[in-house]
């Protein structure tokens, strides 16, 4: 109970420190500004200094709508293709390296659990911690199906393609005792990790597969070399898919109180991807539109996220 009080006094302190940095930086551009009409000279620092101000007001702004139990905590995040072979399974790596390059930007931790690769080219699933403050509250918003258009590279006729991949994002357990698993619960499997093969290819069954029976839940982790380090983030996994479901079971209750019909979680279509006939990213949810899809794949999702999140403080409020 006391470390819980410490470590929110902690975040109280630190959202405190950010305001009044932001008072102190507003302060100086207003000083700025009265300094360059004086002495008649260029408005270009001041313009740099608002446009920082600026950013961090709005950061400000979106950690304000951060305020759900999770959201402070690691996230972890499986991608999966959708039907449609090697073309979804590319679609997937794309996407991973587009997660990952968000996360590398936002100076976030990625740490991979499991990773199946494509028999042909891509990947078959991969499941990855992204680790620091608010990641689950930021990427909570990429949950659901993303859709790609573009000339395949896999059809020698160049004929357009339609891929589709699935992400879905859980908060990384922090109390462990708020989710108890019983080890009888417990199916645990050891097999030898794959790979592309080479010197590096496993010589042990070091992976493990993890299954609770209750649920029929499973888990697996092949990317560390030792079966303990593999088992612990196993169970990592397992213990987030266990919140998860504890929470849609919770949300399915209130539903059926409530009377409400909830829209369809997975399966919903957020996000579209077209490389041709024109460049154009939409998020279907927001109508947030970015043209440069380059700049996309390589982690520039802020934009898209920013737009969920103010949109679902709306419909809170």
């Amino acid at each position: 109970m006391a470390q819980k009080i410490m470590q929110k006094l902690t975040n109280l302190k630190e959202k405190l420190k950010k305001y009044t940095d932001l008072a102190s930086g507003f302060e100086d551009v207003e000083v700025l500004y009265e300094l360059s009409e004086q002495e008649d000279e260029s408005l270009g620092e001041v313009t740099e200094e608002l446009k920082q101000v600026k950013e961090s007001l709005e950061v400000l702004e979106l950690e304000t709508l951060l305020n759900s139990k999770y959201d402070r905590n690691d996230a972890i995040i499986t991608l999966h293709p959708g039907a449609g072979g090697t073309e979804s399974q590319d679609w997937t790596e794309m996407l991973y390296r587009m997660y990952t390059r968000w996360a590398e930007k936002e100076g976030y931790r990625v740490q991979i659990f499991d990773l199946l690769p494509g028999d042909e080219a891509g990947i078959k699933s991969v499941t990855l911690s992204i680790q620091g403050e608010n990641a689950f509250g930021y990427l909570k918003a990429e949950k659901g199906v993303h859709r790609l258009v573009r000339i395949s590279p896999f059809d020698s006729s160049g004929r357009r393609h339609t891929s589709f991949a699935a992400l879905e994002v859980m908060p990384e357990v922090n109390d462990e005792g708020e989710i108890e698993i019983d080890t009888k619960d417990l199916k645990i499997d050891t097999f030898r990790a794959g790979g592309a093969g080479g010197q590096h290819v496993n010589t042990t069954d070091s992976a493990v597969r993890i299954t609770h029976l209750p649920t029929g839940i499973v888990t697996q982790c092949q990317n560390e070399r030792s079966q303990i380090s593999n088992r612990h983030s196993a169970m990592k996994i397992l213990q987030a898919k266990l919140l998860e479901k504890k929470l849609k079971d919770h949300e399915k209750e209130l539903a059926q109180i409530k009377g409400d019909q909830q829209e369809i979680g997975w399966g919903s279509q957020i996000r579209s991807y077209v490389f041709h006939p024109y460049n154009m990213v939409k998020d279907h949810r927001t109508n947030v539109e970015k043209g440069n899809v380059q700049a996309v794949m390589d982690g520039d999702i802020n934009e898209f996220i920013y737009g969920y999140l103010k949109m679902q403080a709306r419909k809170e409020n």
